[in-house]
């Protein structure tokens, strides 16, 4: 009988796809979420060890003009999307290789916080495929439904 690897048995590592990942020889960008934050780490693989180039979670958005009274809200779409424009122009920036999305063992449900992060990622001029119906509507992403108004474009800007 095959015994069950330990982090798959917590739900932590896909290994099949962790595995198809690793064989492109192409960098990663992780996605992930965490109880209050949106957390994203541009990561380079050599041999199977993994060695995260630099990261970005949502909590930087603070220093880019989010307000301190939605400070709540860091794990919401608008903060997703955000994040994911704040990383894409650091790899532009850098000068990087194109990554590949690596979400781990997150659901991919279409209208989401990781279609909002891609759709970030793609507004700040990084080339992936994605189909534009996934992504959420633009009242969503401009922070609208939010009780604490969130400026996106004023923040986009500080991002530049």
């Amino acid at each position: 009988m095959k015994t069950i690897r330990r982090r798959r048995k917590e739900c932590k590592t896909d290994y099949a796809t962790r595995l198809e990942l690793l064989k492109s020889r192409r960098p990663r960008l992780v996605f992930r979420k965490t109880n209050k934050y949106v957390v994203a780490q541009y990561v380079e693989s050599k041999e199977a060890q993994d060695k995260v180039v630099f990261g970005v979670s949502s909590k930087v958005l603070l220093k880019h003009g989010w307000p301190e009274s939605a400070k709540g809200s860091l794990k919401s779409i608008s903060a997703s999307y955000l994040t994911g424009y704040f990383i894409g122009k650091e790899i532009e920036k850098k000068k990087l290789e194109t990554p590949i999305i690596d979400l781990g063992m997150l659901r991919t449900l279409n209208k989401t916080k990781i279609y909002g992060f891609l759709k970030g990622i793609i507004d700040a001029g990084i080339k992936i495929n994605c189909d534009k119906k996934c992504f959420p509507e633009e009242e969503r992403i401009n922070g609208e439904h939010m009780k604490n108004k969130v400026d996106v474009e004023k923040i986009k800007g500080a991002i530049k």
